[in-house]
């Protein structure tokens, strides 16, 4: 029978990334807050267009759409969209045309939203962006351009917002193997690992990668410890709705590698920094954003990434983490989202 991690080796792949990613200590941090020690995973450093989580799904998702004979992508986003930042770019590497449909998700106008950070370098890598209203606008550019594509006997193959498929899922599933394998060299007793999540794909591959490294289906790299969990911090949709997203994606990842699902309690799904919603910038993300910069020389962005550290600083705060054990923060990226919300921020 062949295991999870033979499953995961087997599936198409093209390399796009920089790997393994750092992991690295924040002491300055801990100087500052207290707490136990925090560690970053830097997926925001994956290489490909200003990095970003995005990068380890791509790698399958393209791998897959290129062994369908595509041509070229089409995928979906906010307006900001990491991921179709890094589609672009992933496209551009591969001679693919891409087509990014993009949604007006946030009621902003100025100049910096719709014309600099992630849109301006959606641009720059060359690729065609249609700007849409809602929903029924991505349903006529999604006709649109495919029939277009049809016509000119051309193959497109259209990837869903995140890349959180259970194609897009196994990046992560690889991404929680090289982190456990990081932290087992370390010799790291980890009590929490915190990632954002939108769609939810990149939570989901690293519930499940740390199950495969524990050794379920197989022998694993030194795995997480019985009570490390997951918190997956909501930064689109409230916790009930993210929470469904997440657990169907475990389930239907899990049934692609012939593997157990994790047990709930090893994960926890939070909407406790969502704030007024998708876009929207906290004063709790802004303090976030600040004081790794300045202790640790470190960028997150204000959508996705701050908010999860807003968290995970919450946690020190109350003292619900234990000082003699590690914390493991995701950072998947988005730093190009700093620009598009240059108006939220007075640095002295």
């Amino acid at each position: 029978m062949n295991s999870p991690r033979s499953m995961l080796a087997a599936a198409p792949r093209v390399a796009l990334g920089h790997w393994p990613t750092p992991l690295t200590r924040c002491d300055r941090l801990r100087e500052a807050v207290g707490g136990p020690t925090v560690w970053l995973k830097r997926d925001d450093c994956s290489g490909l267009a200003l990095g970003g989580n995005k990068t380890r799904k791509l790698e399958y998702l393209l791998g897959a759409a290129l062994a369908d004979g595509a041509d070229g992508i089409i995928t979906f986003g906010a307006l900001q969209s990491n991921h179709a930042r890094q589609t672009a770019a992933a496209c551009a590497r591969l001679g693919l045309t891409c087509d990014l449909i993009l949604v007006r998700a946030v009621d902003r106008h100025d100049v910096h939203y719709v014309g600099s950070g992630n849109v301006l370098v959606d641009r720059l890598l060359g690729a065609t962006l249609h700007v849409v209203d809602d929903g029924d606008g991505v349903l006529d550019a999604l006709v649109a351009i495919t029939s277009r594509a049809e016509a000119a006997g051309r193959t497109l193959v259209t990837v869903g917002p995140g890349g959180s498929d259970a194609t897009g899922t196994l990046g992560y599933v690889d991404g929680a193997l090289e982190l456990w394998t990081q932290a087992g060299e370390a010799e790291l007793d980890v009590a929490r690992v915190v990632v954002a999540a939108s769609t939810a794909g990149t939570a989901a591959g690293l519930a499940l990668g740390s199950e495969v490294a524990r050794g379920m289906g197989g022998a694993g790299p030194l795995g997480p410890a019985s009570d490390t969990r997951l918190d997956v911090v909501c930064v689109y949709e409230p916790a009930a709705t993210t929470a469904a997203t997440f657990e169907s994606l475990l389930d239907e990842t899990a049934a692609r590698l012939g593997c157990e699902v994790p047990h709930p309690s090893r994960a926890s799904v939070t909407d406790d920094q969502l704030g007024d919603g998708y876009g929207v910038p906290t004063a709790a993300a802004q303090h976030a954003i600040d004081l790794l910069a300045r202790t640790e020389g470190v960028l997150l962005d204000p959508v996705y990434t701050a908010k999860a550290f807003a968290h995970l600083l919450a946690c020190i705060e109350h003292g619900e983490l234990a000082d003699d054990r590690e914390v493991v923060f995701v950072h998947t990226g988005g730093a190009p989202g700093l620009f598009a919300y240059a108006p939220a921020f007075e640095v002295g």
